[in-house]
């Protein structure tokens, strides 16, 4: 895969369904700096209807967006429906395998976030996949109505703001 084909061989209708489907969504990686992409994207899937649930391991960060901030998956007290992933690709692998004990139904890992055998393991646990893409712009993109559990949902337009082909990011 390269920079310029991020998130290639996922069909539309299949993104489409898992966005349209979780309600629950583990943000591994989110950030307080609301200049990342992270706490942005953090901050939009929160304000389109997005049940966020912020992970990250600093004991000192208790609070993103007015989210309570759960030190990893496994602490997480309630279901998850999708394992989003902000963390380099070397660590993909291990929260693929602590997204198939929780009983995640999708890992989903950001733009620029790809790795063979992460997918492999969370398929293998019955998990949905998608890699290098960001369901920010992912719902930008989307046509499909909100489903009946989001009956407000919102979106702007296709990333602006944090989106840059060559890294992912701005």
């Amino acid at each position: 895969m390269t920079d310029t084909d991020h998130g290639a061989g996922y069909p539309a209708a299949y993104v489409d369904g898992i966005l349209g489907s979780v309600k629950t969504i583990a943000m591994v990686g989110a950030s307080a700096d609301e200049t990342k992409p992270s706490h942005q994207v953090l901050q939009s899937l929160t304000e389109a209807g997005y049940d966020m649930i912020p992970v990250n391991p600093r004991p000192d960060l208790t609070e993103i967006y007015g989210l309570k901030v759960y030190p990893s998956l496994k602490s997480i007290d309630r279901p998850v429906d999708m394992v989003e992933v902000f963390r380099p690709s070397a660590e993909l692998a291990g929260i693929a395998s602590e997204a198939v004990e929780i009983g995640a139904g999708v890992l989903w890992a950001q733009l620029g976030i790809r790795d063979d055998e992460a997918a492999h393991i969370a398929e293998t646990g019955g998990l949905k996949v998608v890699m290098d893409r960001c369901p920010r712009i992912e719902l930008a993109r989307s046509s499909r109505e909100p489903g009946p559990e989001r009956e407000t949902r919102q979106t702007d337009d296709a990333g602006s703001g944090f989106f840059h082909a060559a890294s992912g990011f701005t």
